[in-house]
Parts: structure tokens; sequence; C-alpha cells
């Protein structure tokens, strides 16, 4: 199917969009690192009990060593790095700034698609990632209640941290391609023919890529002794229906469609898409918190359209 790919990845900008509405809810409840151990548990549960009915076996048990190694390298790049960064991020200069800084993510997997993979984006598509990219940024920029004047005296703390998110996103992305590219191998190599496994196959790659989160995450909150944070965060009972609601919107559904994404498109193409979401979360985040959606959030919305458009054009 042809776009199968940019289709997929705008399903997923608009999975991530309710990801980022409950998440918002469940880290100020619960906090984000405790939020992030929890969600990669309980993908980690749903992820298994997919692949069970599915293929029979809880466990990707296709999956040879090379696929292992990249997607759980994947796992730690975009997962522990990246969401570390993300959250830290959101600590020093806010969500407004933090999400800025992931428009990074779409140009890091563009060029580390090329160089790792061999991808090449035309020139045409460079352009529709730039114009979707300004959109965004101005969407991003506009969502301000203070001043519409734009500062760049940034804290170095926050912006490195910022940085380190849109990389962690971007080569994230990427090597999870390679580990699919090598679990596709090994599936075709073992001779048996198994169509489930086939499309289920970015939910494996997807459980893989938990365990390496559920690994960092467990390290940093054990090395930073927050642990106990954990104990009290399953007692709340609010708090674990948003952790619920986001790992199936994000580790589950969003993040398995990704890298199903990535397959059929190239890695920047895709996450360009996929970085749609701080314009897709305008309207119900307004509807929710009955603000108002100013003229510059629309203009923002217009180019962010107009950028996609053209990825069809291509």
């Amino acid at each position: 199917m042809q776009y199968l790919g940019e289709f997929l990845s705008l399903t997923v900008a608009v999975s991530w969009t309710a990801t980022a509405l409950f998440a918002d809810s469940a880290s100020h409840r619960i906090g984000a690192l405790p939020l992030n151990l929890i969600r990669m548990a309980l993908s980690l549960v749903l992820l298994g009990g997919f692949l069970w009915v599915v293929c029979g076996a809880p466990l990707p048990v296709h999956a040879d060593g090379k696929a292992w190694l990249w997607l759980l390298l994947s796992g730690l790049v975009g997962y522990v790095f990246g969401d570390y960064c993300l959250f830290n991020s959101y600590i020093v200069f806010g969500s407004r700034f933090g999400q800025l800084f992931m428009t990074l993510a779409p140009p890091v997997a563009g060029i580390s698609g090329w160089i790792l993979l061999g991808e090449r984006m035309s020139g045409w598509a460079w352009l529709a990632m730039a114009v979707t990219l300004t959109g965004i940024g101005i969407t991003i920029l506009a969502r301000s209640g203070e001043s519409h004047r734009l500062t760049l005296k940034l804290p170095l703390k926050g912006v490195l941290f910022g940085i380190g998110a849109g990389i962690g996103q971007g080569l994230g992305l990427v090597l999870s391609k390679i580990g699919l590219t090598h679990y596709e191998a090994a599936l075709a190599a073992s001779g048996e023919t198994l169509e489930n496994a086939a499309w289920a196959m970015p939910f494996a790659g997807t459980f893989i890529r938990a365990i390496a989160g559920l690994a960092g995450f467990a390290l940093i909150l054990a090395l930073r002794k927050e642990m106990p944070q954990v104990g009290r965060a399953l007692h709340d009972r609010k708090g674990m229906t948003m952790a619920g609601l986001t790992t199936f919107f994000g580790p589950f559904l969003g993040v398995s469609l990704s890298l199903m994404a990535v397959r059929y498109a190239e890695a920047g193409i895709a996450s360009t898409l996929m970085a749609l979401t701080p314009v897709l979360i305008i309207l119900p985040y307004a509807l929710i918190h009955h603000q108002r959606v100013s003229l510059k959030e629309i203009l923002g919305t217009l180019v962010t359209v107009a950028g996609v458009a053209l990825f069809f054009l291509l």
C-alpha cells in the first residue's frame, strides 16, 4: 500500500497525543521516574500477552542475537537516555521549550538513517521536513501565557538535556529499524511460515526495547535512592489508571506502530510525521484546561499541515 509508512506515522502521532495527555496527569500524581518504570513494566505485560495470543509465545522467540542487541541498544538510547533527558529538560525550563528541542529528532533520524542504513531523502523530502518542523516550532513557541516575545537566554543545562532528548528519540528510532531488519532476516531464515509472527514483529521489537527501558530506569531510581516512590505510586488508584492509559497508547500501541512505520518509510520522514503531537494536542488540551487557541497556534497548525501535505506529493 502506497504511503503506508506515512499513514502509520500519523496514527502514531495521534496515539502519542493521547499518551501526552494521560502522562501529564500521571506524572504530576506519581512522579516522572516512577511513571517511566511502571509504564515499562506494564508494557511488558501487555506486549507479552499480545504475543502469546497472536504468536503462541509471550516472548519474541524468533529474534536472533543481532536483533536482541540492536533493539536493546535502541531501548537504552530511546527510552532511557532520550526520555531521561526529556523529563529533565521539562524540570529546567518546562515542556514548552522541551518539546521545541524534540524537533531535532527528525533530522537526527534522517542523518542516522543515511549513515547507518544508507537511506537517502530527496531535496523535496528535506523541504517538507523543514516546513513541518517550522510549523511545529511556531505552534510550540506560541503556547505561552506570559509573553509572546522569544528569548534565547535558556539555561545551558536545559539546552543540553533538550538536545539529548531529540538525539535519543531520532537515533533510537533508526536503531530500532536496524534491529527489526535483523529480526525479519532471522524469521525468514527459520523456514517457518509465520504470518502472525511477521506482522506482530514490531510489537516483539517493542517488548525487547521495554526490557532495556525497565532495567535502565530501575538502575536510575536505585542510584538516586528513589525506589520507595514506586511503592507509593502503586497505591495511588487514579495515578495508576493514568499510568495504564499512558502505557497502552505509548509503549504498547504508539511505539509498536512507530517501529512498523519505519519498515515502510524512511526514518526521517516517519519521525517528522510522528512529531506532530504538539500540534494535535492543541485542541484537546484547550478543551480540557479551558484555554483559548491563539492565532499563532492556528498559523503554526496551517504551516504544519502544509508541510505534511508536501510529504504526500513526493
